[in-house]
């Protein structure tokens, strides 16, 4: 049997926003089908485009940190970047396509130079959770 380290690559990378994407959306239908209430009364949005910000980056983001990871496994022998540094990287890419996806879904409206002191914070938070716990995960499946 062939070990697939790239397949186990993707499922590690995958893993921890999956898990982390179904805390906003069971929050979503919590207010949506057990109180009842429509989520422009609470968030001042239409319904609609809170779906679609909600939905859209569950099905993008995992695959995105997944692909990310396959990326570090397969340049890693040329490149000897640290995979908490190559996990701060992922902003760089994510933010701008976010609000280029969001803009062209209408979603919302926001100009980058707005976003851009996110940047660093997000780049910060994903070193963090690319050195600790995507490196724990690709341990447990044995490609570290």
């Amino acid at each position: 049997m062939k070990p697939h380290p790239l397949l186990r690559a993707y499922m590690a990378g995958a893993m921890l926003p999956s898990i982390f994407m179904l805390v906003p959306m069971s929050i979503y239908a919590w207010h949506q089908f057990y109180l009842e209430v429509p989520s422009q009364f609470i968030f001042g949005l239409p319904a609609q485009p809170l779906v679609r910000a909600l939905v859209f980056p569950m099905a993008v983001i995992p695959n995105v940190w997944g692909l990310w990871n396959v990326a570090h496994l397969a340049i890693r022998p040329m490149a000897r970047l640290p995979i908490g540094a190559h996990g701060a990287l992922l902003p760089i890419v994510l933010i701008p396509l976010g609000i280029t996806l969001a803009g062209a879904l209408d979603v919302f409206h926001i100009q980058f130079w707005f976003a851009a002191p996110a940047l660093p914070l997000g780049m910060t938070v994903y070193y963090l959770l690319w050195k600790y716990v995507v490196a724990f995960l690709n341990a447990e499946v044995g490609i570290a």
